[in-house]
């Protein structure tokens, strides 16, 4: 069991680089929505592991919002929008490569030094810098990306970090505040998903960062007048 639960939290981290050096959407939405199957594969394995009773309720939660329906969400979203390719992005694929690698590596030394508590379940000393590794890259790819919906992207793995965490450190999850997080993010999902629709259909592109240029423009034109 202890092997199987070590192969899902290589398999998620795995996917975290594979993320950073991708610049196809709907390969990255796959390998969110293959976060999720494992986010509820997991806490049931670590139950079992622990001799505790499954948390199904989570289990059935995971994989069901983060395995199929936030991520048909953001594939209809890249649909609507008519974007495939992330081509530009603000930093190479090559240089996010090195900079998930790196954070894999301070995720490592920090998950060493820190005291876990009691009620952590035994495979925390990996599970945590898994964690750490899965926020890093969220927050990198939010500022690191140009396209709205690869930012949207970064925002669920933040957040798939953030419930790992909370499988690795707990035994059983807080049920009420991992709820609380998840309607958070569908709910910023269908507005993200709105805003690329809208974006799409007025712009040719949905480039966040070229949003900054309405400023300018509409500056331009007060100067003008």
């Amino acid at each position: 069991m202890i092997q199987f639960n070590e192969l899902l939290l290589a398999l998620f981290m795995t996917s975290c680089l594979m993320l950073a050096v991708s610049s196809r959407l709907l390969h990255c939405i796959r390998l969110v929505a293959l976060q999720g199957i494992i986010l509820g594969i997991l806490p049931l394995s670590l139950a079992g592991m622990s001799g505790a009773g499954g948390n199904w309720t989570m289990a059935v939660i995971n994989l069901t919002l983060k395995g199929v329906l936030l991520p048909l969400l953001l594939l209809l979203a890249m649909k609507k929008a008519g974007v495939k390719r992330e081509l530009e992005p603000i930093v190479g694929y090559s240089f996010s490569a090195a900079a998930v690698l790196l954070m894999a590596l301070c995720s490592f030394y920090l998950g060493r030094i820190l005291q876990l508590p009691s009620g952590a379940s035994a495979l925390a000393g990996i599970a945590i810098p898994a964690a750490f590794t899965t926020v890093m890259t969220g927050l990198f790819l939010i500022i690191a990306r140009k396209k709205a919906l690869t930012q949207v992207i970064g925002f669920l793995v933040f957040e798939n970090g953030i419930t790992l965490f909370g499988a690795a450190v707990m035994r059983e999850h807080p049920v009420i505040v991992e709820l609380g997080i998840l309607l958070d993010v569908l709910v910023l999902v269908f507005i993200m998903g709105i805003t690329v629709f809208q974006i799409s259909r007025e712009f040719s592109h949905i480039d966040a960062d070229r949003l900054n240029q309405l400023d300018d423009i509409s500056t331009g034109r007060e100067v003008q007048r």
